[in-house]
């Protein structure tokens, strides 16, 4: 048996137990997966750094402190969470209990990604853990260094059974994938998007898939463009680029173009100084393979702002590239990486049109003044998210689902979105064995009259308070008294 094989074997022999169900050690792992966030700031930090050259106050600000908020959300909320849900009834069960369960999958993989190798890989095991499941961790090999510190720390804060990490690289993942789990979730790219599905179907598994794509940016002429840009720059060179929801490219008019150079290029200095190289608080491309990709999308496009690079540092400097074309490399692909290209358009129609030409987006952003542009690009476009004068923060927005739709990804994550999607949403209804003349009109032999009846019973909607619901019970009793007569008759 493979140490894979072990570990999924041995993640679903705990949770047979039983143990992981009861809310108060769902509330106990949730509060030790804290914990060890407080306690081992350093080792987490250290390694990113030497991953990703992200800073400790970098290291906290995108990847732990939102795990820390959805932890203390899902402790808070977890009761009401998993509590029975009342639904509408018709007339046919109004004396009836009816309700939906949540109840756990059983044993979910979580394949994680390297860009943000905590946020988006802990975050989803915390949505596990609440709704009461085992979870194998699958960290991305590529962040070397902290992929060994989320396998050295997690067993030493969280139950190494239900909740054990896998390291490795492709064929420990494809012999993980050979074994059946009852949810697979990974965050990533397409194309390793799709061998995850087409493994999950041999076993009938639910994915969730979070992917990504190319994300666009229309700025309206008539907008403030300093703020627009300003807010742009961040959303785009933080974490050196490699963010799924980043902005990949500019929608603009021509007239605004040499403006939006301008004012993208004083936000690089002010956040960046003047050599970004040098600079605490920007990062590195994780490896010389991704180097090397993006370099190549620089080959036929006219850079504005930017392209000095350095391979053996990992380093290219944030990048502006003008006047791009539809068919330019750079735009045949998700950068991923901290090129901006500009794609001037002669206006919203056109904006709309390039964007529903490619395949939808994980997020989308307008920056805009006016409502109706807004509104337009809101209708008639479809994306993950939609974000209108800002960048990436819906991420942080525990209320909101964080997913994609057809090529940038299936299902959704975050908050009580997370705690669903990781369940089993199981439908109850309670009859008691009474009250059965009002059920002669589903029994052999039909008539009429009887299809009379049930239309009425079934295709009735009441929305009644407690006293119209106990005054229609009553009602309830005599009609039925009368139905069983009838029928005796």
């Amino acid at each position: 048996m493979s140490r894979e094989q072990q570990a999924v074997a041995r993640a679903r022999k705990a949770f047979q137990t039983g143990r992981s169900r009861p809310l108060e050690h769902r509330i106990y792992q949730l509060k030790k997966l804290q914990q060890l966030f407080i306690d081992r700031q350093k080792e987490i930090s250290n390694a990113i750094k030497k991953d990703l050259n992200k800073s400790e106050v970098g290291t906290q600000l995108y990847e732990t402190l939102g795990l820390e908020g959805e932890i203390s959300l899902a402790i808070r909320k977890l009761k009401e969470w998993a509590a029975p849900r009342p639904v509408e009834k018709n007339l046919l069960t109004i004396s009836d209990t009816v309700y939906i369960q949540p109840e756990p999958l059983g044993v979910v993989l979580v394949i994680g990604a390297w860009n943000y190798p905590w946020a988006v890989t802990i975050q989803p095991l915390i949505g596990a853990i609440a709704a009461g499941n085992a979870a194998v961790i699958k960290p991305s090999e590529v962040c070397v260094h902290t992929a060994k510190v989320m396998e050295e720390l997690l067993p030493l804060y969280i139950d190494k059974e239900l909740y054990p990490v896998v390291n490795g690289g492709v064929a420990e993942t494809q012999e993980l994938l050979r074994q059946r789990f009852d949810h697979i979730f990974y965050t990533g790219n397409c194309v390793v998007g799709k061998l995850i599905m087409e493994a999950a179907a041999k076993h009938l598994t639910p994915v969730t898939l979070e992917l990504g794509g190319k994300s666009p940016c229309y700025i309206d002429k008539n907008c403030d463009i300093s703020i627009a840009c300003r807010r742009i720059t961040w959303g785009k060179y933080t974490n050196c680029g490699q963010t799924c929801i980043a902005p990949d490219y500019i929608l603009c008019e021509p007239s605004i173009q040499d403006r939006v150079i301008d004012e993208v290029k004083k936000a690089i200095k002010e956040f960046y100084t003047d050599d970004p190289k040098t600079c605490a608080d920007y990062g590195r491309i994780i490896n010389q393979r991704h180097f090397k990709r993006i370099i190549t999308m620089l080959e036929d496009s006219t850079v504005a702002v930017g392209g000095e690079n350095d391979e053996s540092d990992c380093y290219i400097a944030p990048t502006v590239l003008r006047d791009v074309k539809p068919e330019a490399t750079v735009m045949q692909e998700e950068i991923f990486g901290p090129l901006l290209p500009i794609l001037p358009v002669s206006g919203l129609d056109e904006a709309i049109k390039v964007i529903n030409n490619g395949e939808k987006p994980l997020a989308l952003y307008v920056f805009s003044s006016d409502n109706k542009v807004i509104k337009r690009m809101t209708d008639e476009t479809s994306s993950g998210g939609l974000l209108a004068n800002d960048c990436l923060v819906h991420f942080s927005v525990s209320s909101l689902p964080f997913g994609g739709v057809g090529n940038s990804g299936m299902g959704c994550y975050h908050g009580k979105f997370s705690f669903d999607q990781l369940s089993h949403l199981r439908g109850c209804l309670i009859k008691q064995l009474k009250m059965e003349g009002v059920n002669s009109m589903r029994y052999p032999p039909h008539t009429l009259k009887k299809l009379g009846w049930a239309r009425f019973f079934i295709l009735k909607n009441v929305d009644l308070g407690w006293l119209g619901r106990m005054a229609l019970l009553a009602v309830f009793a005599v009609v039925a008294a009368v139905v069983l007569q009838n029928y005796l008759l």
